[in-house]
């Protein structure tokens, strides 16, 4: 009667126990009762009573057959379920209520136990009185005298059709959570060697979702150790390095480059690739990309034409653009594309915006320490570098002409008059004028050189490479540029502004900032003296003439 391994499911075990309990008395007596046949007549009707007492008492169907495989008995559960009479299943005619699709191998495992003589073990479905088949797990085992000869087979019929179909919602549930299975088995099969193969399509499976798991999370360190270096870059070009180093590694599949947007946010430029990307043009509009346009990641898929970034025209793979964003802000993008044979995974997603998302914070942060530093090294009222700007300035210009061993000129520059200016018209004009004068002086002078609001209403020049010939006669064009000023205030004119110069040079006024500004300020103490609106270039001996009295420097002003 037919043959598979139990499948795995719920069972009742105590009912289980009962009846493996059960069997195995009913067996050990019915062959107590069939070897004690032959020898102890007198008993054997007790026995034989005893055994089918007990087999009547087993929630299995218990059955035996000859030693040629005829059944001669069969317990009342049994005839119950299949709904004959004894006589009715004497002999072979039990075949005739096994299901056709399991009949051909029942039938052969049957005739080769009968042969060899080896226990049977099958399982098949069997149709009940109602006509409904329910599947069986059926054994039997040879009883066999002194001489070894078989005298009976004693078998037993276990109802396995509640634990196949547990058995079948068991996988069905396991399919579901896995979604990556490009095949979900749909049914149950009947052979030990199928599920040996869900199972090992299974365990394939979840080695897969490991080593995914695995890859994601060296992603995720790899995010890491970018995130910390990215905090600690100081330029925009650090952190572009740094973005290319890491993609490689992050996106090994993938091709892309990084564009940032120019101040005005209305072009791009790409700053760098990696894996050979396809780059159609290294500046374009930020209106050609539709991630640009709509601050998320836009995704093309291979060949599709619906809404295609102009700056990818030519691209033939998939690709998706990520913006670069900072509390909002647009900084540029991130360029991604698969290879030839190859598509972008949306469920990836969230590693491509992190990665896009850890350089815009980056850049932010670099953005914001430039704006911090600024604010700290610019005057807020002019714009021009403040006086601790220019202690640093000093000490490396100075260092950088000593060892080029060409001049540096400082000029030490005074508003004349500027007191009156404020008692007469009020500090808002005085602030007016100090504005006006710096643009002024920002407009006569080199790009390499610079300008810093000293204090009050002083200002002061380093003129790199100028020689005392060259710095005074720069002094005059700025003093000439100032008197050109006309700074008004509530529409009226506030009248000629002037300025007093005074003028040193490295090395020949000093060699330290402290010397050169104390030569610039004798030589202004000197211009101003004179009458002021002029120029006065220090002496040699400056530095060795004891310093101006702040009585004196007060009335100078």
């Amino acid at each position: 009667m037919g043959a598979m391994t139990l499948l795995h499911g719920s069972y009742d075990y105590r009912t289980a126990l009962l009846a493996i309990l059960l069997i195995g008395s009913a067996a050990l007596l019915f062959c107590r009762f069939v070897l004690s046949r032959r020898n102890r007549a007198n008993t054997s009707h007790q026995l034989e009573l005893h055994f089918r007492t007990m087999a009547e008492a087993v929630p299995e169907f218990i059955w035996t057959a000859s030693p040629d495989g005829a059944v001669d008995y069969a317990n009342r559960k049994c005839l119950d379920y299949l709904g004959v009479r004894s006589d009715q299943l004497q002999g072979a005619r039990w075949v005739a209520l096994v299901h056709p699709d399991d009949f051909d191998p029942c039938i052969a495992k049957w005739e080769t136990a009968l042969r060899t003589g080896n226990p049977y073990d099958v399982q098949y479905r069997l149709r009940g009185k109602d006509g409904t088949y329910r599947s069986f797990l059926v054994r039997a085992n040879p009883v066999r005298d002194s001489s070894g000869t078989i005298i009976t087979w004693c078998g037993s019929c276990t109802d396995i059709e509640d634990q196949k179909q547990n058995q079948q919602i068991l996988e069905e549930q396991i399919l579901e959570r896995t979604t990556q299975l490009a095949e979900a088995n749909q049914q149950l099969q009947q052979e030990m060697l199928e599920k040996d193969l869900a199972r090992k399509q299974l365990d394939q499976q979840n080695e897969k979702m490991m080593k995914d798991l695995e890859k994601r999370s060296d992603r995720a360190t790899l995010l890491a150790q970018m995130g910390e270096l990215l905090q600690s870059c100081i330029s925009r070009d650090e952190v572009i390095s740094v973005a290319l180093g890491f993609a490689p590694k992050i996106f090994p599949a993938l091709r892309g480059w990084v564009a940032l947007l120019n101040p005005t946010r209305s072009q791009a430029e790409i700053a760098g690739s990696w894996n050979e990307c396809q780059i159609p043009s290294t500046e374009f509009d930020s209106a050609a990309c539709w991630a640009l346009r709509t601050g998320h990641a836009h995704l093309v898929a291979l060949r599709d034409s619906t809404a295609r970034c102009s700056h990818a025209e030519g691209v033939n793979v998939s690709y998706i653009c990520i913006p670069i964003l900072a509390q909002g802000e647009a900084l540029g993008i991130v360029h991604l594309q698969a290879t030839m044979a190859g598509q972008l995974e949306s469920a990836e997603l969230s590693f491509k915006t992190t990665f896009a998302g850890q350089v815009g914070l980056s850049i932010a942060n670099i953005r914001l320490r430039e704006a911090l530093r600024m604010q700290s090294l610019r005057d807020s009222l002019t714009g021009l570098y403040n006086r601790r700007y220019l202690e640093e300035l000093l000490e490396r210009e100075i260092r950088r002409a000593s060892r080029g061993a060409y001049p540096l000129g400082v000029l030490m520059i005074d508003l004349d008059h500027f007191k009156n200016f404020n008692d007469t018209y009020g500090h808002e004009a005085g602030d007016a004028i100090l504005r006006e004068a710096g643009r002024s002086l920002v407009k006569s002078v080199r790009a390499e050189d610079f300008i810093c609001r000293f204090g009050g209403e002083e200002f002061v020049v380093v003129l790199p490479t100028a020689n005392a010939e060259a710095s005074q006669a720069r002094a005059e064009r700025l003093r000439l540029k100032i008197k050109e000023l006309t700074v008004t205030d509530q529409g009226r004119s506030m009248g000629m502004v002037t300025i007093s110069v005074g003028v040193a040079v490295f090395p020949d006024h000093g060699d330290s900032p402290n010397d050169l500004m104390a030569a610039a300020d004798a030589a202004l103490y000197q211009a101003k003296r004179g009458g002021r609106d002029q120029v006065a270039v220090a002496a040699r001996k400056a530095l060795e003439e004891p310093a101006m009295p702040d009585a004196a420097k007060s009335a100078a002003s």
